[in-house]
């Protein structure tokens, strides 16, 4: 695990002008560490974030961070992420030579992680199963370990606002779960991380939901669809590709599949919001030129009301590629694929705090701007 020790990098972080700090982050299993690596780098920089939102992994890291004290959020991620690593024999396989990797991702898939899912041999025999345990594993292991990582009463309190996302199962609409609105437990985060057909389905107030991610991976609608709307900092941070080289070989394939479908049109919501936020400034900007008679006009107010002043900053982190993954890289629950990836989060969020991009010059009619950050560094092989 990361022993980068604590420098305490203080960031140029004005709430008054930015608005609300927002972290967003996406759904993909192992490689959620890199998400852990972004969220001690703002730890460092004193940045604690006023909404954290997530879908599957994410969830469960943004659920970590809303549900414990600002002192305690980083040791409990590292806690649970070295719960997440393989044990002793699968690391022993890992390390051989030629197919060690993929004979040690063989382990996870047959005897499942500790900590976190157990086979479900009633599934495997094809038996007709409650609905609840309609899965090929049991994620029984990971509510226990939840529960060991996550303060309830601090989740429940909405100090720091969490959002989950979940898959109606009967509906197939997405759900958010939001601590500002109703009390948010360790069964919704259960919910947002319920991957079928490996992981059953949650039942939360009569419905079933599944994985939010077969739905939404990035969930950034939540923070743009708000409402009211707040200006705000946005780190979002993805950790699938929506952007690769075509695929040769049926790994390949399979890799790159994964990548298409969990990156979920991250960019093209992101392309949409930039216009709409666009449109909301110049109403307001047309609006405050009306005269006064015509703006107390019932039906102008009302079209008028369509604008907004409103600011996002969003900052879009990109987890890097490693040497030699293949489609089994998001169960590569290695100590060295944890390790790397964490570290890789932390690097790349602390060029980000370096360069503070939120405070260069941009339109002022731009209502929504976005700040790429580097891609692509290839990390040692796992």
């Amino acid at each position: 695990m990361l022993t980068t020790p604590d420098t305490r990098r203080h960031a140029v972080i004005d709430r008054t002008q930015l608005g609300q700090i927002v972290l967003v982050l996406q759904g993909g299993g192992a490689l959620g560490a890199y998400q852990a690596g972004v969220y001690q780098a703002l730890d460092e920089a004193g940045i604690e974030p006023d909404w954290v939102i997530g879908t599957s992994i994410g969830a469960i890291n943004a659920a970590i961070i809303a549900g414990n004290r600002p002192d305690q959020r980083l040791p409990r991620l590292r806690e649970f992420w070295s719960r997440m690593q393989r044990d002793p024999v699968a690391e022993f396989v890992c390390r051989m030579p030629g197919w060690g990797a993929a004979a040690a991702n063989a382990m996870t898939v047959l005897g499942g992680l500790p900590a976190f899912f157990k086979p479900n041999p009633l599934a495997a025999l094809g038996l007709t199963l409650e609905p609840e345990t309609a899965g090929y594993y049991s994620t029984a292991p990971l509510e226990k370990t939840l529960d060991e990582v996550i303060d309830t009463e601090i989740l429940s309190a909405c100090t720091t606002r969490l959002t989950v996302g979940a898959a109606n199962v009967r509906t197939a609409q997405m759900r958010y779960f939001d601590s500002r609105d109703m009390p948010v437990s360790i069964r919704h985060v259960m919910a947002s991380g319920a991957l079928p057909p490996a992981f059953p389905a949650v039942r939360i107030d009569g419905e079933l939901y599944w994985d939010g991610g077969i739905l939404s991976n990035t969930p950034v609608e939540a923070v743009f669809d708000d409402a009211p709307r707040r200006s705000g900092l946005v780190f979002t941070v993805n950790i699938w590709h929506p952007e690769g080289p075509e695929p040769d070989d049926m790994i390949k394939v399979m890799a790159r599949q994964k990548d298409v479908q969990y990156a979920s049109r991250a960019k093209s919501q992101v392309e949409r919001q930039k216009q709409i936020h666009r449109l909301r400034h110049i109403i307001a900007e047309l609006a405050q030129r009306l005269p006064e008679e015509t703006k107390a006009d019932p039906e102008i107010r009302h079209m008028t009301a369509y604008g907004c002043l409103t600011r996002m900053h969003v900052v879009r982190l990109q987890a890097p590629a490693v040497v030699g993954e293949d489609h089994t890289k998001d169960i590569d629950f290695s100590a060295r694929g944890i390790r790397e990836r964490w570290e890789a989060g932390y690097a790349d969020t602390i060029r980000v705090l370096d360069q503070q991009p939120w405070t260069h010059q941009f339109d002022p009619l731009e209502g929504f701007i976005l700040h790429e950050t580097e891609a692509g560094t290839i990390l040692s092989e796992g």
